[in-house]
């Protein structure tokens, strides 16, 4: 029996895009996870530095380890600079 072109072409979609999915929730989920360690003890807010910490993250794939210093483990994640100048990723 011959599949329809469409039913083929429906399944290879289906394979590609859940394929796609898995990859990048896992790259956030690995972020949310180092990132929590590294906000645990955050002198501002824990939501800021989530924040901060998972786009930094996210362009650098890597989070520092410990919750403070140890930059120079990831070179992107040190060299980031917010608007004025200073350190964007905690």
């Amino acid at each position: 029996m011959k599949m329809p072109v469409v039913v083929q072409f429906f399944i290879i979609s289906l394979l590609l895009t859940s394929s796609f999915y898995v990859l990048s929730s896992a790259d956030s989920s690995a972020c949310g996870g180092k990132c929590s360690v590294r906000c645990s003890k955050a002198d501002r807010t824990h939501e800021e530095c989530l924040e901060d910490c998972d786009i930094c993250c996210q362009k650098c794939n890597c989070v520092p380890s410990g919750t403070y210093g140890n930059k120079d483990e990831c070179p992107c994640y040190r060299d980031m600079k917010n608007s004025k100048g200073g350190s964007k990723c905690p």
